[in-house]
């Protein structure tokens, strides 16, 4: 397949400013002021006490999901996904969650709501987890399916960092709506070879995690544990972002890579180096 030179987009997932203990609002006019594209906003069930502060990046989904579109708008930016992260193997607390980001997703235009499995239960065997989040994914893929949204999943825990789990697991509501948010950090902390997996699943991966991993993490951490909440400023750690890039080129499809970093300066230093790649 030829490649596309002009698929690969750049993104921020808003976690980088959850430590400025500042809002929504100012975390989106500060991406769109780095330069970034798009972005890639966290939603939450109910009231959160910072969030409703203004002190914490998170918006709640009991607010008008246009908060989030007008703000995107007035700063020039667009919505590559929303992060939904939720356990999978827990529908009690995942399928209700699952179905309100789907739907505020497509009121506001996202095309993707990104999940993992997340940790499971401590009483469940391996097989009742497999039917568990086989329940939680049919449920959310017959929200998503009619309104054109996909649900990205992401390569994070006990599960989806196995190969194999990790298609089954995508393979499990049979739904054209499910497709893969890889994450290169995710990946290579897991211990696996993340371009050897990205060609394995290419052909599904909708959207992308970028992140990066310092050699210091690498060193103590790697093949020990299954992914992190985020990583170093993009080209300062063991990715080889060329490689990712070049992988993405071959994808029939607009791919957004969303920096999954710490602070403000390392998504300016990530937005440096990953744009001239992209």
């Amino acid at each position: 397949m030829a490649s596309s030179a002009n698929n690969v987009r750049l993104g921020v997932n808003m976690e980088y400013v959850r430590r400025e203990d500042k809002s929504f609002e100012w975390g989106i006019a500060k991406a769109a002021q780095i330069g970034y594209e798009y972005v890639e906003p966290m939603v939450h069930t109910g009231r959160q006490l910072l969030s409703e502060g203004d002190f914490f990046h998170s918006v709640s989904m009991s607010d008008d999901p246009f908060r989030i579109k007008d703000c995107c708008e007035a700063n020039g930016i667009k919505v590559s996904g929303l992060s939904g992260h939720s356990c999978l193997c827990k529908p009690d607390v995942a399928v209700d969650y699952l179905k309100q980001a789907i739907r505020f997703a497509a009121e506001i235009g996202a095309p993707v709501v990104n999940t993992d499995d997340g940790l499971k239960p401590k009483w469940t065997t391996k097989d009742e987890d497999f039917v568990l989040m086989r329940y939680t994914l049919r449920e959310a893929c017959f929200v998503a399916e009619p309104r054109g949204v996909m649900i990205g999943f992401e390569p994070h825990q006990l599960y989806s960092t196995d190969l194999d789990d990790f298609d089954r697991i995508v393979e499990l509501p049979g739904s054209p709506a499910m497709g893969v948010n890889f994450d290169t950090g995710n990946s290579y902390l897991s211990g696996q070879d993340p371009y050897s997996w990205m060609e394995r699943v290419k052909d599904k991966i909708i959207h992308l995690h970028a992140k990066d991993i310092p050699k210091e993490q690498s060193d103590e951490e790697r093949g020990k544990v299954t992914g992190t909440p985020v990583g170093c400023a993009c080209g300062d750690g063991m990715i080889d972002w060329a490689r990712v890039v070049e992988i993405l080129k071959t994808i029939p499809r607009t791919i957004v890579m969303s920096v999954e970093c710490g602070s403000i300066e390392q998504a300016e230093r990530s937005f440096k180096y990953l744009s001239k790649l992209v």
